[in-house]
């Protein structure tokens, strides 16, 4: 991550190509984006792995909002996932009080076996952010996704500001992203960020495929 990371939203084989195309860095696969992101089924999850050599990092999240609907599930489908091939995570829950829900996040992670793993954005929901991150850094994420807040990068921008100056300068587990428009990425770099996610930033809609050369225009911004 010397000079910067840029995480890209794939829903399928075919924006898993076009993201490896344009030069990204990293995947994150979900489902259902008008959910914010599910977990995907495991044939999809196969035909992406068959296609990119990118690092993917898969979501483990069976419902919209951040409690978890059924965990038993949840960990059935982690290890399918493992099975599959897949090395890395996304996840993270709250509880219904908006603290981390430690309980849970530590049931799955029993699953994963040592996988490397991003606590999302169920960080910018929480009631106390701050707390909610020192307990994501302690579950053992080697990432934390935020957006400043729950309404996105743009409209949280003062919060995400604030947020990112309070950490040490170039936090390792900081990964921004969540509404990230292009416009954004100097004024973050220069407060020491370095690590980005997009997903709707590199395609038309939901409903289009990742188009390449909107990924590279991306990494000329991330990789300056």
């Amino acid at each position: 991550m010397a000079d910067g990371l840029l995480e890209v939203i794939a829903l399928d084989a075919v924006d898993a190509e076009a993201a490896q195309a344009g030069g990204a860095d990293r995947l994150e696969l979900v489902a259902n984006m008008a959910a914010d992101g599910l977990t995907p089924d495991v044939a999809t999850v196969r035909s992406v792995l068959a296609a990119t050599d990118l690092p993917a990092r898969v979501m483990l999240r069976d419902a919209a909002g951040f409690l978890p609907h059924d965990l038993d599930g949840l960990r059935r489908s982690a290890g399918e996932l493992r099975d599959a091939g897949v090395e890395e995570f996304v996840l993270g829950f709250l509880t219904v009080h908006g603290r981390v829900d430690e309980a849970a996040c530590l049931t799955l992670l029993a699953e994963l076996d040592g996988c490397r793993w991003t606590f999302h954005r169920a960080v910018d929901n929480a009631t106390d952010r701050r707390a909610a991150w020192a307990q994501a850094e302690a579950l053992g994420c080697d990432a934390v996704l935020t957006a400043g807040g729950p309404a996105g990068v743009e409209r949280d921008w003062p919060e995400l500001i604030d947020f990112v100056d309070a950490l040490a300068p170039a936090d390792e587990l900081l990964l921004v992203g969540g509404g990230l428009r292009a416009a954004h990425v100097a004024r973050l770099r220069e407060r020491g960020v370095r690590r980005f996610h997009v997903g709707g930033a590199v395609r038309r809609d939901w409903h289009s495929p990742i188009e390449a050369d909107a990924v590279r225009r991306w990494v000329e911004l991330v990789h300056q």
